[in-house]
């Protein structure tokens, strides 16, 4: 199969547009819009972007979506290597440009302690001092019912006109619901963008927002796949490698 470079491309611009959006609304403009901003902000970067770019990668922009949309049946293992590559320097790039434009105000700086510079944490690094269990939990539960999302949204009977929106609102209110919890990652290449800024204590807790995302994706892709969902949403084996 060949590398299919638009795809690639496509995910790295999306996943780009969704750390912006997303975390440059934190960085930038959070103290004026408040966490009730910020996660509209995440969930228009996936609105947009899903409805701009989804047509030529399927709209991923998240290592944790690709891994469960391989368990759901929809995605090739073999093509998730180069779409987590792609999000994760996607995710990079933009956290350099939120960083660029950050420490073009007077007297900047990234600081120290939870939440900053956007970034994930539990413990003294959680925003209301909530302990690795409970961040743990929540990120398991809020990507696998991400996936649920996801995976019925764009179902073959499924609107599929309503897909893009579905999902986007779908993250905010995830936001909505832990942003004091981990500051929200359900998205191992955004907390890794961030955490590289934020220092080694972020990068040191790094570690749950790979893992919590893509237990919860596997499990949501499980629970949809065989407990609740058509069957007819599998692709085959040859769909899967001509894709």
């Amino acid at each position: 199969m060949q590398v299919d470079i638009k795809a690639i491309g496509a995910e790295l611009i999306g996943t780009f547009w969704l750390v912006l959006g997303g975390c440059g609304a934190a960085v930038l403009a959070g103290e004026f819009i408040g966490f009730h901003g910020i996660s509209l902000a995440f969930g228009l970067t996936v609105f947009t972007g899903a409805y701009a770019l989804g047509h030529i990668s399927g709209g991923h922009f998240n290592p944790a979506v690709t891994v469960g949309l391989i368990v759901g049946g929809r995605f090739s293992p073999v093509r998730a290597v180069g779409y987590i590559v792609a999000q994760v320097v996607g995710a990079i790039l933009a956290a350099t440009v939120i960083f660029v434009i950050a420490s073009g105000q007077d007297g900047w700086e990234i600081g120290e302690g939870a939440g900053v510079f956007a970034s994930n944490g539990y413990g003294d690094f959680s925003p209301g001092r909530y302990a690795l269990g409970a961040a743990f939990l929540a990120e398991v539960v809020l990507t696998a019912v991400f996936l649920l999302v996801i995976l019925g949204a764009t179902a073959k009977k499924a609107s599929p006109a309503m897909g893009g929106a579905a999902i986007g609102l779908a993250l905010t209110l995830i936001h909505l619901v832990s942003i004091p919890v981990t500051n929200t990652s359900v998205n191992p290449a955004r907390s890794t963008s961030q955490a590289i800024f934020a220092g080694g204590d972020q990068i040191a807790q790094l570690w749950l927002f790979w893992v919590a995302p893509i237990i919860g994706a596997a499990v949501g892709a499980a629970i949809y796949r065989y407990v609740i969902g058509d069957p007819d949403d599998v692709s085959t084996p040859e769909e899967l490698a001509n894709a």
